[in-house]
């Protein structure tokens, strides 16, 4: 059985990334799945001299090993004002600061989604550009999700018979580097 670390990049109470992410993680065969708050690991917004003053926070340490103990991770992005959302952002600036591979190489699944037409896409590609530069796979798996509202059912997944089928191979796509 393969553990699937799943969270929404968002600090929203009603994310639905982490809806999404969660929703994701439900469909990879042979495996079981955690799915993370990242409310749970509110730290300080990071600087240089608050590290060299506190240390690296035990929430950020906390976060870094979870991502090692997984074999796989599945990232769903939200976006504020066409970048990462701050909680996220500064999640991964504390745990860059433990080491530089901050995946871990591990498999990784992205997705975005939101309630517009570009399904918060614009930043799922800056976000693979990041996390893909310097990966061990060349082609991570990656969706996104227009009008989340309209083409999502949380029993039954994506309405849209075509996006259905795009999202049904990405899974697919991520099961193969998974397994």
């Amino acid at each position: 059985m393969k553990q699937i670390i799943a969270f929404g990049a968002s600090s929203s109470l009603k994310s639905i990334n982490k809806r999404f992410a969660s929703f994701s993680a439900k469909l990879i065969q042979n495996s079981t799945s955690k799915v993370l708050d990242l409310n749970d690991f509110e730290m300080p917004i990071y600087s240089v001299d608050k590290e060299r003053i506190n240390g690296i926070p035990e929430k950020a340490f906390e976060f870094y090993d979870i991502l090692k103990q997984s074999d796989g991770i599945i990232i769903s992005f939200a976006e504020h004002n066409g970048s990462y959302t701050a909680a996220f952002k500064n999640i991964f600036d504390w745990i860059s600061r433990i080491d530089k591979i901050v995946w871990h190489d591990k498999p990784m699944l992205l997705l975005s989604t939101s309630d517009g037409a570009g399904g918060a896409s614009s930043i799922l590609v800056e976000a693979y550009k990041r996390i893909s530069y310097g990966h061990q796979y060349d082609d991570l798996p990656k969706f996104s999700l227009p009008f989340f509202s309209k083409n999502f059912d949380e029993n039954n997944g994506i309405k849209d018979s075509k996006l259905n089928e795009q999202f049904q191979n990405t899974i697919s796509d991520f099961q193969n580097i998974l397994f």
